[in-house]
């Protein structure tokens, strides 16, 4: 069941002790597809209230396989005030041209006609393999709030391509994929959404600073030294349980088990993950 009390707790620890003062709620990590239709209305709500005046940013994402239930969700985001919405693409009857899947979006954010819109791809995951150049193309005139897109995808081509052609649109870029954040810098993205940012947020936004200087040696260490945690627990079987384990450990608050059906990280992944973490030295001396 969800633990809405542990919010407020959670949302004062990002912010004091990670310096992540942006949140998406109910993604990938989040389970948002999970969960029930009350129970994402009750944890957008939640976040909105707890990040008042803490948090600059809550995205609620509201995709669903269901059209109706998507639309729901983003009339209910509108209301309590979300700062912005993001869909994915639905999973199981796909879109296989750019025209149906704009479409749908189209219909998701025209429910919330006040707030951004932001697209969330992630092929690994949905199976739509639709690219992010072709669906970009005249996007605006359809989907008038289209604000950006969550870019979980290795495909660093077709996120450069998008945005060296959308400079002028001023499209936001947030990227998806963790250790493989700085490449996504370097060629121009604009932030990140991950999961990896609950626990080694103050460590990338460092490596944000080391990018913005620019001091690309100093960068590279926290990216390098991201993608050897993240290597070594994805040998061990890494997903959104063995996330929440990290979490759990790392932050003191209990993130819970995950709902089935995925299952708990086992004890030896949490042994094993914690003498990593601690094992590694990072450029700030911690």
């Amino acid at each position: 069941q969800i633990n809405l009390p542990v919010i407020r707790q959670y949302v004062d620890y990002l912010v004091s002790e990670q310096n992540v003062k942006n949140v998406f709620v109910n993604g990938t990590t989040g389970e948002g597809l999970s969960l029930s239709i009350q129970e994402r209305k009750q944890l957008a709500e939640e976040w909105v209230h707890q990040g008042k005046d803490k948090l600059d940013h809550v995205i609620v994402h509201v995709g669903a396989l269901s059209l109706p239930e998507s639309q729901e969700l983003a009339r209910h985001a509108a209301a309590i005030g979300a700062s912005a919405i993001a869909a994915i693409a639905p999973f199981f009857f796909k879109p296989t041209k750019k025209d149906e899947l704009i479409a749908f979006l189209e219909k998701v954010a025209s429910e919330a006609p006040a707030v951004p819109f932001y697209y969330y791809h992630i092929p690994p995951l949905t199976g739509v393999k639709i690219r992010v150049e072709e669906l970009l193309d005249g996007i605006r005139e359809q989907i008038p709030t289209f604000q950006g897109v969550k870019f979980s995808d290795t495909d660093l081509l077709d996120l450069a391509q998008c945005i060296n052609k959308n400079e002028r649109e001023q499209f936001e870029f947030l990227y998806g994929v963790d250790e493989q954040l700085l490449s996504a810098l370097a060629v121009g993205a604009d932030g990140a959404v991950g999961s990896t940012y609950n626990y080694l947020g103050q460590k990338t936004a460092l490596m944000l600073q080391a990018f913005a200087k620019p001091d690309l040696v100093l960068a590279r260490k926290y990216q390098f030294l991201t993608g050897e945690f993240l290597s070594f627990v994805i040998k061990l079987g890494f997903g959104v349980a063995q996330t929440k384990a990290i979490m759990s450990f790392v932050s003191g608050i209990p993130m819970g088990p995950p709902r089935l059906p995925l299952v708990d990280a086992s004890q030896e992944f949490i042994i094993k993950a914690k003498a990593k973490l601690d094992s590694i030295v990072w450029p700030d001396g911690d």
